[in-house]
């Protein structure tokens, strides 16, 4: 690094990069984004729809999957459906897991088109990762919304439809519909995403001289990160970072499987008895308070407060707002559905700063070459956590309904109790000698 001419102290590159390969998909979006200004809208747009689809078909099931698997008739007990609504959820999460490390060296050695971190200016990156983060959580939202309004459409809107039609004799085919209907949108998007592997093999000895310094300048851990594959398991500001994001994964979708099946429980087993409808109008209203809080608040939050003391934050916020879901049965009418609908929108908004929080750390704790890589290797560990948090909260679930008389953590009081426990893990993680801090840029 060297300083300017004007002795002011700013650190300027000593060789920057100017040559290009013109049939390189990489380059020519280098070549763009240093002439670009301005946020790249069109392919936040995409990529953001194509992250939402990725998210709705399983959330979708959330509302409906209680009542789905009573018609079954699968349990032989009320208290037993959530036991087999848990599987339901894992069996996706493990599918996933098996193939997202694939994906990720496939995408590092033919192509991959993660445009929100690449191909946007570094001062947009941040923004790009908060976009990503909450098209994800907004996909939480809405997959539940249209699974809750849109099962049995024939019960529900029967001047629309009628019994004898196909959504009648199939009552939760219509929400696997609308998902699948914008799942074939977000196809159609990806064809406005630029490419940003580079496909050359051919260059100068200068020109490699220039990109080795440019590695090493922009990013502490190219040394770590050059390895290949296998060096991913020894960056331990990646795996630890990584770490952090599965158990608060884990517990996130511990409770969206609970609180669909808590929500919906009648009343003698500690529920709300609430409707699907119900349950996907408080997840709407949620969705609508994230995207408020994620263009207004979150912004202004995540440049006051260290990222992950911000983690730590929410995670410590958390606790409370957890352990007050089991007295929300004594409330009933508008009181009840005002503090069911703060709840969950508290909850989710932290859940979105914990996901957009833990991308950015592990993003900063790799090189380009192996940000797939790095990608897949946690979605593949996180679909791990994620697979075995279904399963387990559906046990636990369909056991606290057995207990509601028991002295010690009667009923959902265990649920939310070992929810807590998870975000407990989950903060210690956060801290030393646990946790490890990559090289975050600001």
């Amino acid at each position: 690094m060297g300083k300017d001419a004007g002795g002011d102290g700013l650190e300027v590159p000593l060789l920057k990069r100017t040559y290009y390969h013109g049939n390189c998909p990489g380059c020519r979006l280098e070549k763009r984004n240093e002439t670009r200004r301005g946020v790249p809208y069109t392919e936040f747009a995409c990529m953001w729809l194509v992250t939402v689809c990725s998210t709705l078909p399983i959330q979708s099931l959330f509302p409906f999957l209680y009542f789905m698997i009573r018609d079954l008739h699968i349990a032989k007990q009320v208290e037993d459906i959530g036991f087999y609504a848990g599987f339901v959820g894992a069996s996706y999460m493990l599918g996933r897991a098996l193939t997202s490390t694939v994906w990720g060296i496939v995408a590092d050695k033919h192509g991959r088109k993660p445009v929100l971190v690449i191909t946007c200016r570094k001062e947009y990156s941040h923004l790009a990762l908060s976009l990503i983060s909450s098209s994800r959580a907004i996909g939480l939202i809405v997959g539940p919304a249209i699974g809750g309004y849109l099962a049995q459409p024939a019960d529900k809107y029967p001047g629309m439809f009628s019994q004898e039609s196909i959504f009648g004799r199939f009552p939760y085919f219509l929400p696997c519909l609308c998902i699948s209907i914008l799942a074939v949108a977000a196809l159609i998007s990806c064809i406005w995403l630029p490419e940003t592997l580079h496909k050359h093999n051919e260059a100068t000895d200068s020109n490699n001289s220039i990109e080795a310094m440019e590695e090493s300048l922009s990013d502490s851990n190219a040394e770590e990160s050059s390895g290949g594959y296998w060096s991913l398991f020894t960056n331990w500001p990646l795996m630890s970072a990584i770490t952090v994001y599965c158990l608060f994964s884990l517990q996130d979708v511990a409770y969206a499987e609970v609180f669909s099946l808590w929500a919906v429980s009648d009343r003698k087993y500690g529920g709300l008895n609430f409707t699907s409808t119900d349950v996907g109008s408080v997840l709407a209203l949620s969705g609508l308070f994230l995207l408020i809080y994620q263009i207004l608040i979150y912004p202004s939050v995540a440049k006051a407060i260290e990222p992950i003391t911000l983690v730590r934050a929410t995670a410590i916020l958390t606790l409370p707002l957890l352990a007050s879901y089991p007295f929300m049965t004594t409330l009933s009418g508008f009181n009840l559905q005002l503090v069911v609908n703060c709840a969950s929108s508290l909850k989710n908004s932290f859940q979105v700063t914990t996901i957009t929080v833990c991308n950015i750390l592990m993003n900063d704790a790799v090189s380009q070459d192996l940000r797939a890589s790095a990608n897949g290797l946690s979605v593949t560990l996180m679909s791990i956590f994620k697979a075995v948090a279904p399963a387990v909260a559906g046990v636990i679930f369909s056991w606290a309904q057995r207990r509601q008389t028991a002295s010690f953590l009667p009923g959902d009081h265990l649920v939310f109790f070992m929810l807590n426990a998870a975000t407990v893990v989950g903060l210690m993680c956060t801290f030393g000698p646990h946790f490890a801090r990559g090289s975050m840029k600001h």
